[in-house]
């Protein structure tokens, strides 16, 4: 399967609407790319008091009065709770002095696009100290959350960590996060694929891999979900040092973490990154600005577009991409989105990874970037485990390179610095 898995969030767009007080009701947005009859609530938390109980009761109540369908409480990253109800149910909902605001749920989609894979090489990742690729299995000690289809729980070459990981979409936490799709297990290859001497390696060997499944087997699903996620992430803060969010769509950063636009996903990534997780994301592969696309316009996360390299090496020697690209070695790949807010190039086209049900397989994207860069701050919090979000951001910036070809299709005047993990 050689080809881009789209990175869109499809519609995604959170509307720009005041801040609720307890003069107006909430705003409620209602858009025709809406995902049924769901919504997202969130709760003031000086007017709800206790942040974790009252998301619980006031979602309850708002059950009993409205006849919502309570499908998430978020407790950790957001204070408030999804539900399916009826546009007027949402429109009584919004009066309650306790509500912030109601935005309808969006669907979102996966952005996609033992020899060491050439990606894995390019960053540096065979010269890594921490990383120690040697084929005998010494595993990097750092926790990384794959925000995504899940994981293929049983794959030989991962680390999955067994007690850890959530499953949330359609709110089935029931079922394990397992994956069906393959995007999330290629994913996971590229951050943390044992080093075992047999099938492939990835850039921090053998990190524990947490499953949250928030997409479906066709890698679609919804804000809601994604935020199920990010809460079950946040819950888990003191445990998981890295997040890689493969996914994105349509948004914008309004410098205020979704408080002034009143974007839910962006308040829930800002508060779990207070807590101290390092998020990665996908720039997206629409070859536009990134600063349209959320998660990836987020200050707060580490942004990543896809660079293509056919031989692992610098120089631009190589041949041309051959999975269905034809991308010039070491050039910015041609449908990789760029701009001020991405923080980070990485190598994102014919990437050869884990898949689904314990195979491999190669496919392109700033889907397949992002993990490099998801594995490079692993392998800096196992040696710097005190270090802050911005300051592993910081970190991987200043360590990277600028030995790409330039501009080659980068349509902007910014040269992202190449992830270079060779110090760390």
């Amino acid at each position: 399967m050689n080809k881009i898995i789209g990175a869109t969030l499809l519609a995604l767009v959170l509307a720009s609407a005041p801040a609720a007080s307890a003069a107006a009701p909430a705003p409620v947005t209602t858009k025709s790319d809406q995902t049924t009859d769901r919504y997202i609530v969130s709760l003031d938390t000086e007017a709800t008091g206790d942040f974790q109980a009252n998301a619980a009761t006031v979602a309850a109540e708002h059950a009993d009065a409205v006849g919502a369908k309570v499908r998430h409480v978020y407790r950790h990253a957001l204070n408030g709770y999804a539900a399916s109800m009826s546009p007027e149910a949402a429109a009584e909902v919004a009066k309650d002095p306790r509500v912030r605001s109601v935005q309808p749920d969006r669907p979102v989609h996966a952005t996609a696009a033992q020899p060491t894979p050439t990606g894995v090489a390019r960053v540096g990742t065979e010269k890594s100290p921490t990383a120690a690729i040697d084929g005998i299995d010494q595993r990097v000690n750092v926790d990384v959350a794959v925000i995504d289809t899940g994981i293929s729980l049983k794959h030989r070459d991962l680390n999955v960590y067994q007690e850890g990981g959530k499953n949330c979409w359609l709110g089935w936490d029931f079922l394990p996060p397992d994956d069906f799709h393959g995007h999330g297990t290629h994913v996971a290859g590229t951050i943390g694929a044992l080093d075992n001497s047999s099938g492939v390696v990835g850039v921090a060997p053998g990190a524990r891999l947490w499953p949250v499944r928030v997409l479906s087997p066709l890698g679609s699903g919804s804000t809601s979900e994604v935020i199920c996620g990010i809460d079950y992430v946040t819950e888990h803060a003191d445990e998981i040092e890295v997040v890689n969010m493969s996914l994105g769509g349509a948004g914008t950063d309004d410098g205020n973490c979704g408080k002034t636009n009143n974007d839910p996903m962006h308040e829930a990534i800002c508060n779990s990154v207070a807590r101290g997780v390092t998020y990665v994301v996908a720039a997206g592969n629409d070859n536009q600005d990134a600063a349209k696309m959320v998660p990836a316009a987020y200050d707060e996360v580490i942004t990543v577009s896809a660079l293509a390299d056919s031989d692992g090496k610098p120089g631009g020697l190589g041949k041309s991409t051959s999975c269905g690209y034809t991308d010039q070695d070491d050039t910015f790949a041609n449908f990789s989105n760029h701009g001020a807010d991405v923080d980070l190039i990485a190598p994102g086209v014919c990437i050869y990874s884990t898949w689904r049900f314990g195979g491999y397989n190669t496919i392109s994207g700033t889907s397949m970037a992002a993990p490099h860069a998801a594995g490079g701050a692993a392998l800096y919090k196992a040696t710097h485990p005190g270090a802050s979000p911005a300051q592993v951001k910081a970190a991987l910036q200043a360590a990277g390179s600028k030995d790409w070809i330039w501009p080659s299709q980068d349509d902007d005047n910014i040269q992202e610095p190449l992830l270079d993990v060779s110090g760390f």
